[in-house]
């Protein structure tokens, strides 16, 4: 499951995208999600489809690659998706003893559904477009005036670079232990949920040996380089706003007041 998490990942190619400020990805993504619970009626989520559609033909990211990443959340979606089913009180459609479908479940399921989806895809795109490093010095920026209460600003913003680029190297280390471990005889596809759960011991118990191993090394190499913090440090590449971020501001603002009149008048 880990080798399709395409979270984190960063797909280099030209595009419109992968030009922008990393903090106008960023903020155009948390705006994007802050739409999708503003939509409530399916020709608003049509919108948001439309939005999200033009952002991937923007992006030249193979469509194959990203959704890929939806593999990873596919439990999840199926119980959210079950659980607002069976659980929504309203009109019933269909009864079995005290297992229920309502019109009002079926209706929550599918805005859950469409909500949790386009979050994964909304979000692969900002990964994919930007890399490790443009999103820690946006994300530090963005937090810059917290620093005047005293938070850690270029410490997180660190620990979520490390983060981003220790998923693909968890995704190899992954696959060749899974490989490894299939040669000895290991067997990950058959049995029951029980029997699949017990046969990922193999699996899970050296890759985090490898994941503590490797977070040692990366201390060690910081600590032999002398990294003390973000106190006096500077950037090789400052970021700043060009003209096509000014514009990608206006499409988002524009598309968020849509979603916002949608919302109001009940569309």
């Amino acid at each position: 499951m880990l080798r399709d998490i395409t979270l984190g990942q960063y797909y280099p190619v030209d595009s419109v995208l992968h030009r922008l400020d990393p903090r106008t990805k960023f903020i155009g993504t948390l705006l994007f999600v802050a739409s999708l619970f503003l939509f409530h009626t399916f020709p608003g989520y049509g919108v948001a489809t439309l939005f999200l559609v033009s952002m991937i033909f923007l992006s030249r990211v193979p469509v194959s690659f990203m959704f890929k990443g939806l593999r990873a959340i596919f439990v999840i979606l199926l119980i959210t998706v079950a659980f607002n089913i069976f659980l929504t009180p309203g009109r019933v459609l269909w009864q079995m003893g005290a297992v229920k479908i309502t019109y009002e479940g079926l209706i929550q399921a599918g805005r859950m559904a469409v909500r949790l989806i386009y979050l994964v895809v909304g979000s692969s795109i900002m990964t994919l477009t930007t890399t490790p490093n443009q999103l820690t010095d946006g994300l530090e920026d963005l937090m810059r005036p917290l620093k005047v209460v005293r938070v850690p600003v270029h410490e997180i913003a660190m620990m979520m670079s490390i983060a981003l680029r220790f998923i693909p190297i968890l995704m190899e280390e992954t696959d060749k232990i899974m490989k490894a471990q299939i040669a000895r005889g290991a067997d990950f596809e058959t049995g029951n949920i029980f029997q699949r759960a017990k046969g990922l011991v193999p699996l899970l118990v050296p890759l985090f040996i490898s994941a503590f191993r490797r977070a040692d090394d990366l201390a060690m190499a910081m600590e032999a380089r002398c990294y003390h913090g973000g106190e006096g440090r500077t950037q090789m590449k400052p970021l700043r706003y060009k003209g096509r971020d000014m514009a990608a501001y206006c499409i988002v603002i524009m598309y968020l007041a849509v979603s916002v009149v949608f919302r109001v008048r009940g569309i």
